[in-house]
C-alpha cells in the first residue's frame, strides 16, 4: 500500500509542476493522463468533455489508446456511464458486457476489460469525464477512486487556466494591433503635416 501511495503522490506532484510549468492545453492534459495511467499501472488513460449541447463525450486527450479506438463513432451521455456525468464516479469492471458501457464489443477488440469513470467539474459544474482503462478486470480501490478524483479536478483547473490565458493572450494582441494602428495613423497624421 505505502508504494502505491507513493506513486500516487508522485504522479500528483508530477501533475502540479507540470501545470504550473506549461500553458499549453494538449502539453498539460497529456501529461495529466499519461501520469494517472502510471500511477495506477493501467493501459490507458483519456478525458473526455461534454459538447456544448451536453449530448456527447468528446475525446480532448488521450494515452494509450488505438487511433481505431479512438474513431469508433460518438460517445453519447445517455448511453456511457451517465452517473458519471451526474457527479459520481462509476466503475465497471466487465468493460466488455456491462450495459452501462456503450461499445463494449470495441472495448473487448482495444483489449479494455475495466473502466473507471470519474467526473470533471469546473466551479461546482461537470464538464467532462476522466476514464481509466485497464488490460485486466480490476476493482477500483476507494484510494484509487480518490487519485482519479484529485487529478481530474487538476485537470479541470489546467484546462480554465488555459482557457483564461487564452483569453488574456487575444486581448493583448486586440490592444497591440490598436496601438500600433493608432501610432501608424499619427505618424502618417504628421508626416501630412511637415509637408
Amino acid at each position: 500500500m505505502q508504494n502505491r501511495e507513493s506513486s500516487y503522490f508522485r504522479a500528483l506532484y508530477q501533475v502540479a509542476v507540470t501545470i504550473n510549468s506549461s500553458l499549453e492545453p494538449p502539453d498539460v492534459m497529456r501529461a495529466i493522463a499519461q501520469g494517472t495511467a502510471e500511477a495506477l499501472a493501467a493501459k490507458a488513460c483519456s478525458l473526455l468533455l461534454l459538447s456544448p449541447d451536453r449530448q456527447e463525450l468528446r475525446h480532448g486527450v488521450d494515452y494509450g489508446l488505438s487511433d481505431w479506438y479512438l474513431r469508433k463513432g460518438p460517445v453519447s451521455v445517455d448511453l456511457s456511464m451517465a452517473e458519471a456525468l451526474d457527479g459520481r464516479s462509476v466503475a465497471v469492471l466487465d468493460a466488455a458486457d456491462d450495459s452501462r458501457v456503450q461499445y463494449g464489443p470495441q472495448n473487448r477488440e482495444e483489449g479494455i476489460a475495466s473502466i473507471l469513470s470519474v467526473p470533471v467539474r469546473l466551479r461546482g459544474d461537470v464538464i467532462g469525464v476522466m476514464r481509466v482503462y485497464t488490460a485486466e478486470e480490476r476493482e477500483f480501490s476507494a484510494d484509487d477512486v480518490e487519485f482519479v478524483e484529485a487529478v481530474a479536478n487538476l485537470g479541470a483547473i489546467a484546462l480554465e487556466n488555459a482557457r483564461r490565458h487564452d483569453e488574456v493572450r487575444a486581448d493583448f494582441d486586440q490592444v497591440s494591433r490598436y496601438i500600433y494602428n493608432d501610432t501608424w495613423i499619427n505618424q502618417m497624421w504628421m508626416q501630412g503635416h511637415k509637408t
